[in-house]
């Protein structure tokens, strides 16, 4: 019974801890994503500023996995070249090591009062604000409460001599024993996905007695390993090949480092505790009431030192690391599906910011569908070109199929837990979405009147054809225009969009008033200048579309 008793109060806490970190980094999430999101389309190819940012994004939500995740996102998106992801990942790995350091300050008496306070937060409270910040204080009082659980249930374990004798295992004082500490640590990460969880627990266990200092050192060495699970989860699925690029930048980058210090690892070990006793903590086998008080410091010191190590080094071998990394992942395919589409899976729902950036790299692949049958279209009005033009009508299926796709998972998402500016950000995604699709059908309009055209053999006047000519590489401008708008928001994007909304209805004015001169003149036929207008009008309603969607990026609407 009394191990019963122990699995369940162990496993028990280490639950506490891990709900604790997500409502943790949830509502750092939500209360602080749209900053987030800025700093990181922000980020620039310096990879020392990249690293910083990653670093101070990771110590703000708390978690490694979520912030490698957003930039799988972001990178899947095209928001983020290879290179500004793979320096915020390296920063990523250094402010994850603040949780560690948090738990090492013990701060388990704040536990209970944290977990009340933050129910009345979160719970009784109207504003989304301090809900945000409930949760997060909530996350944080559980994560500690969950430590003391654990303490409690490992506690009558530790003079047990059937425990002791499987603890001593875990030796890294021989090469296949230390091997061992770094495969358990990491197959424990995989299996409860968060380096911040084992790290937590290992720090109890190592508290307890049961593990040395080089022993618990080792196990978070493979948890190290264990948390690059996350982001090559994220890339199933995924067709962007520098998505997949950077989440091997990741793996190879833990896997790499953790090499090197186990070759070095005896030195590593005495670095560590020269570190930390110049930092004024006491000796790390120092026991006061039966636990050992100083080893969590020395555990996360640990955790700290190799991550800021590790990271150094890479910074300055990053275009080395990024090569091998390309070297190692799906090769570009130059015939890959256009027709391909949306793979969206649950994989980003814990996370809106990457959720969201992908929902906006399927909207800027329909858009370049639609400005690629739009382009087409408008050379077969030139060429006449019958067997060409029929392409039209699987890409206008297409852009149908994609609408709906992305409209059911933008709809999926809203009813998720998400801040204001992300419900305010799917809106602006769906009214893209729709405009996108008006797109394709007023391009199918225009299809159904080259065939008219090239059916009747109707000719045009020079003047027609010139207009033509105008009207459409303005509309084809404008699409394009907006197509980058989506991707890269710009502070003139509106600027821009009004100006070319405003040429495109003057034109159709003035190109009307034209035709309807040459029309008295005898100049035109009837049939032709009915399908001249109808062109004009279908040309000025993309128009209209791109205005909208120019409207939707920018956030106005």
């Amino acid at each position: 019974m009394g191990i019963v008793n122990v699995l369940i109060q162990t496993i028990g806490g280490l639950g506490l801890f891990i709900l604790g970190m997500k409502m943790m980094t949830e509502g750092l999430q939500l209360s602080a994503g749209k900053r987030i999101k800025k700093i990181l389309e922000a980020v620039s190819s310096n990879r020392v500023i990249g690293c910083i940012t990653g670093a101070g994004i990771t110590a703000m939500v708390q978690s490694s996995s979520a912030t490698t995740v957003m930039l799988i996102g972001f990178v899947s998106a095209g928001l983020m070249t290879l290179q500004q992801a793979v320096g915020v990942i390296l920063g990523a790995n250094i402010g994850t090591t603040v949780t560690a350091q948090l738990i090492a300050f013990k701060l388990t008496e704040a536990a209970l009062p944290a977990i009340a306070v933050g129910v009345c937060m979160k719970f009784f409270t109207r504003k989304k604000k301090y809900r945000y910040i409930g949760e997060v204080v909530l996350g944080f009082g559980l994560l500690f409460f969950g430590m003391t659980v654990m303490k409690h249930g490992l506690a009558p374990i530790k003079n047990d001599p059937t425990f002791i004798q499987f603890f001593t295992k875990f030796d890294p004082g021989t090469t296949g024993g230390l091997l061992l500490c770094v495969f358990i640590g990491a197959v424990l990460t995989i299996l409860v996905q968060s380096s911040s969880a084992t790290i937590g627990l290992t720090m109890t266990l190592a508290m307890q007695g049961l593990l040395t200092f080089p022993g618990a050192m080792a196990l978070v060495l493979g948890e190290n390993i264990g948390t690059t699970i996350t982001a090559e989860l994220a890339t199933i699925g995924s067709t962007n090949v520098n998505a997949h690029r950077a989440a091997r930048a990741h793996t190879m980058f833990n896997v790499i480092g953790v090499t090197m210090m186990l070759i070095i690892f005896p030195y590593f070990i005495d670095f560590i505790k020269y570190v930390t006793m110049v930092m004024g903590t006491g000796s790390v086998d120092q026991v006061v009431g039966g636990d050992v008080v100083n080893i969590a410091r020395y555990i996360a010191n640990g955790h700290t030192l190799f991550n800021v190590i590790n990271g150094t080094i890479f910074l300055i071998f990053l275009p080395l690391l990024i090569k091998v990394a390309v070297l190692l992942s799906p090769k570009e395919d130059p015939s890959e599906d256009i027709f391909r589409l949306p793979n969206f899976s649950t994989k980003f729902d814990d996370t809106p910011i990457a959720a969201l950036a992908k929902a906006r790299s399927e909207i800027i692949r329909m858009s370049d569908a639609a400005a690629t049958t739009l382009e087409d279209t408008i050379l077969r009005i030139e060429d006449r070109d019958y067997k060409k033009l029929s392409k039209w009508k699987r890409i206008e299926d297409y852009l149908d199929d994609m609408k709906l796709e992305i409209t059911a998972y933008l709809s999926s998402l809203y009813q998720s837990d998400l801040s204001r500016s992300e419900a305010k950000e799917i809106s602006s995604l769906m009214r893209m979405t729709d405009n996108i699709e008006r797109i394709g059908d007023s391009v199918e309009n225009i299809a159904q009147l080259a065939e008219i055209i090239i059916e009747k053999n109707l000719p045009f006047t020079s003047y027609a054809q010139a207009d033509l000519k105008t009207i459409s590489e303005q509309t084809v401008a404008f699409l394009d225009l907006v197509t980058d708008g989506i991707q890269h928001p710009t502070e003139n994007l509106m600027v821009k969009a009004d100006e070319m909304e405003n040429s495109i209805d003057r034109m159709r004015e003035e190109m009307r008033h034209g035709h309807i001169s040459r029309l008295r003149s005898g100049e035109c036929g009837i049939d032709p200048g009915l399908v001249f207008i109808d062109l004009l009008m279908n040309f000025e309603k993309i128009g209209d579309y791109c205005f909208n969607i120019a409207q939707a990026a920018a956030g106005i609407k």
